[in-house]
């Protein structure tokens, strides 16, 4: 069981943003409430300098979009608290859940650390995301009913973690919890031991086994151990997950379709998989000839397991490009695949180099901002006065020269206009691969699923 509470981190009066910030990460890094730090993880920020991370993202942004929030309504970053039943949980699992339930809030668009306390007799987990997403051009929304749908994304992982979860749940109550065994109990419509066989059968006929032997080792490959009983028949019972009793492979039990003879027809009905060197002739004619193939129980099981419509629009595509064997079609897609993932990587290392370019803009602009109020306190001996009445303007100074140097890495800071034009030509290069990218996504589609479906 997990309960979850969603806040908003503002600075408070005669608080700077710094401070806000600082504060609240400190307490959730508490090293005597994480164990000195064993359960902290974190997602694109490091936990020993998230503060400073979460400070340059906020005046990248202001420099990047120019747009300023006043004070009592800018969200600095957002904590959720998830809270788990006593004794339910490990600390180590807890956080790993924790982590996935930021990672799915977030969609992975924002920085976060995870803290898991184990001070209480509750185990429980503060996490902490950026208002302000990776590229530093938005921040995050709170909606209308967000808690409530985060306490249903929590309980969905609790489920999968076979955790119990609180029913109805009424503010500042215990509420009433049940185990994940259970809450499946009362689904509606849960898998059955015949439910699960179908499935199976329909698994192995995917394989296009070559005799009923071959079937057999598919299904006891599934779990299944196999009975032959007198007359001929054939008796499945799932090993290891509490079915007793062997179900019997008749239409009777298990529906239209299921039968023995069914499950023979279906295997005879589908063609020995030939080499592809062998595959001269026109597969259009074959894809055409399976078309054509219904009306007996191998063609209703080959709808089944494969849509029709592939094969509809394997034809169409062959036409289409004039392939005639299956060495042009594996061919193409290969090359099609090819194309697609330097493409992929292209932009990859294009968005990096953007992110490089926007960090470099941001911290220089940052840092000329800022370095007047740092001349002045050298001119003040480092005064401490000083320094607490600035100590926000010096935060972000020390951080956008420690950016700037990390970006750089010895080399020259090129100027502001030089980063500016780069950054356009960097804007361009991104749209016209992504252009690129759709064309060749599309083809690299249609030919993986038509080689596929000819070769089924």
């Amino acid at each position: 069981m997990a309960t979850t509470t969603l806040l908003q981190r503002h600075a408070g009066e005669g608080e700077t943003i710094a401070e806000a910030i600082r504060d609240c990460l400190d307490y959730g890094k508490d090293p005597e409430k994480t164990e000195s730090g064993k359960y902290i993880s974190a997602y694109e920020c490091d936990p020993a300098t998230v503060a400073d991370e979460f400070l340059l993202a906020k005046a990248s942004y202001a420099a990047m979009t120019g747009r300023e929030q006043k004070k009592e309504n800018n969200v600095l970053c957002y904590q959720i608290r998830q809270s788990f039943y006593p004794g339910e949980i490990t600390p180590k699992e807890a956080n790993r859940i924790g982590y996935e339930l930021a990672m799915r809030w977030t969609k992975g668009r924002h920085a976060f650390i995870v803290t898991t306390h184990t001070d209480k007799q509750h185990i429980h987990c503060h996490i902490y995301y950026n208002s302000t997403t990776l590229d530093c051009t938005r921040k995050f929304r709170n909606f209308w009913g967000s808690s409530f749908a985060l306490r249903r994304l929590s309980d969905r992982l609790c489920l999968e973690n076979e955790l119990s979860i609180v029913e109805n749940p009424k503010p500042r109550s215990k509420g009433k919890y049940r185990n994940y065994g259970e809450w499946q109990k009362d689904r509606k419509g849960p898998l059955s031991y015949q439910d699960r066989l179908r499935l199976a059968i329909d698994t192995a006929l995917a394989e296009r086994p070559a005799d009923l032997d071959e079937f057999l080792n598919l299904m006891k490959r599934t779990g299944y151990e196999v009975k032959k009983v007198r007359g001929g028949g054939i008796s499945f019972r799932l090993t290891g997950q509490g079915q007793e009793r062997f179900t019997r492979l008749r239409a009777s039990t298990l529906g239209d379709g299921y039968d023995l003879q069914d499950v023979l027809a279906a295997i005879e009905g589908k063609e020995k998989r030939p080499g592809h060197s062998e595959r001269k002739i026109s597969l259009a004619v074959d894809i055409q000839a399976k078309l054509a193939a219904g009306k007996g129980p191998g063609y209703e099981r080959w709808v089944k397991v494969f849509n029709i419509k592939q094969m509809a629009a394997a034809l169409a595509y062959i036409q289409d490009n004039n392939l005639t064997d299956y060495e042009q079609l594996a061919k193409k897609a290969t090359e099609a695949a090819d194309r697609f993932h330097a493409i992929s990587e292209q932009i990859k290392q294009t968005e990096q180099a953007m992110k490089t370019n926007a960090g470099l803009k941001a911290a220089t602009v940052q840092y000329a901002k800022t370095r007047p109020v740092f001349e002045q306190y050298k001119a003040t001996k480092y005064s401490r006065k000083f320094l607490a009445e600035h100590e926000a303007d010096l935060e972000l100074y020390r951080v956008a020269q420690a950016e700037m140097r990390s970006l750089l890495g010895g080399a020259k800071l090129p100027k502001m206009d030089v980063l500016k034009e780069e950054g356009r030509k960097l804007t361009a290069k991104k749209n016209s691969s992504m252009e690129n990218i759709k064309r060749h996504d599309g083809i690299c589609r249609r030919s993986s699923r038509s080689k596929r479906t000819l070769t089924l």
